[in-house]
């Protein structure tokens, strides 16, 4: 009996514990992989994914939409560009309050590009289609901000 009351303990404890951090050299790591021309800012399509997120996050941007190395590593830091794990039965039926704008924005931040025909159906989800691994899927955006994506 013990045993299982400390088990139980033991998982409460864990489940309170801040959610991962990525490192310096993760977030290092990723922008060395994103400044594809190497030229110490992401601009234009080096920049979508990133700044899609910074916006879903309500992160500042600059005026001219760039990204330097040591915004995208604190917004790194934060967890800003890491993949958010989607709700089971995603995706789900409710009052959707994104406009299509964020809906489409959820969609870059979540890997897809080529986001197009977003129309939001009856039951509140954002529906449309977008390339991902260059391959053509539909693609649903829920009230929740879940992203799925199907071929």
């Amino acid at each position: 009996m013990r045993k299982t009351v400390l088990i139980a303990a033991v998982i409460a404890a864990c489940g309170a514990l801040p959610a991962y951090a990525a490192t310096e050299a993760e977030c290092q790591a990723m922008w060395a992989k994103a400044d594809v021309n190497k030229d110490g800012v992401l601009t234009d399509a080096e920049a979508a994914r990133y700044s899609a997120a910074m916006r879903v996050h309500d992160r500042k941007l600059t005026a001219d939409g760039k990204l330097d190395q040591a915004t995208f590593v604190e917004a790194c830091k934060s967890d800003v560009y890491t993949a958010r794990k989607n709700d089971e039965g995603a995706p789900l039926k409710g009052a959707n309050s994104f406009t299509e704008g964020q809906a489409k924005d959820r969609a870059i931040a979540h890997g897809l590009t080529n986001v197009a025909d977003l129309k939001k159906d009856g039951d509140g989800i954002w529906r449309g289609s977008a390339m991902q691994e260059g391959k053509t899927v539909q693609l649903a955006v829920d009230y929740k901000g879940n992203v799925v994506a199907t071929p």
